[in-house]
């Protein structure tokens, strides 16, 4: 069985709205249909969905806000191919 280290973290981050006030703090945001032509999906754990650019094959995460659905503020995974 995985132990997923980072769930009480993120359950907390949704209890307190944090995905709604670092999206106000986004330089940038997307919607589905944009983040979808940008990115693959690979995994969501919310408020965090893992994903691929397609421009270059490079993993990293976006963090999302549920409603309106909104995603922002790429991070790279630093130790993804590409």
């Amino acid at each position: 069985m995985k132990i997923d280290h980072t769930e009480q973290m993120r359950r907390d981050m949704i209890a307190d709205d944090q995905p709604a006030h670092d999206a106000a703090a986004a330089r940038f945001t997307m919607s589905t249909d944009e983040m979808s032509a940008k990115y693959t999906v690979l995994a969501f754990l919310a408020p965090f969905v893992i994903v691929r650019r397609k421009a270059d094959g490079k993993t990293g995460t976006l963090e999302f806000t549920h409603m309106p659905r909104r995603y922002f503020n790429w991070q790279a995974d630093d130790q993804s191919e590409g």
